[in-house]
């Protein structure tokens, strides 16, 4: 498949929810794995379907050390997380050149319509769960930095904008 190109943060679609995905047709399919491309080429751990301008509730992530072992999830919802929280520097390759330190719940368990198109729940943990976390804030319109107090993000968004 192919690598596509990040929309650049200002764009309003990062802002808006993606919409939920009725079957997973070839289609889906294609865009999972042109997402898997994407992450790959970032190097990244994680893409939502959102930062590549699709507006469907899909997500790829992959955390393992070795690579290739991506989960694909469609319509993806936490159903359970951690009171545990785990600080992880995180960054978006639709806002590059910045990352902050976020605190999220250490261990999530996900529900989501795999590529067979069944339903499945999934526990995540560490950089699993952290990425899981960062890619449905996306698929529901919101940037890891939203997460910082307002002074952090004012300047992070400062600092990105001289990068």
């Amino acid at each position: 498949m192919t690598a596509r190109t990040c929309i650049p943060w200002p764009d309003k679609r990062l802002r808006s929810k993606a919409e939920t995905v009725s079957e997973i047709t070839d289609e889906v399919r294609e865009i999972w794995a042109d997402m898997v491309d994407t992450m790959e080429a970032m190097p990244g751990v994680g893409l939502a379907a959102v930062q590549i301008g699709v507006m469907l509730r899909l997500a790829v992530v992959d955390a393992s050390e070795g690579r290739g072992e991506a989960v694909l999830m469609a319509n993806p919802e936490i159903v359970d997380a951690s009171a545990i929280l785990r600080e992880h520097e995180e960054a978006s390759p639709n806002l590059p050149g910045v990352s902050a330190k976020v605190k999220r719940p250490r261990g999530v368990s996900v529900r989501f319509i795999n590529a067979e198109g069944a339903e499945e729940q999934r526990e995540f943990v560490g950089l699993w769960a952290t990425s899981v976390q960062h890619q449905i804030d996306h698929l529901n319109g919101k940037m890891y930095f939203d997460r910082l107090s307002k002074v952090k993000r004012d300047m992070l968004l400062r600092k990105a904008r001289k990068a």
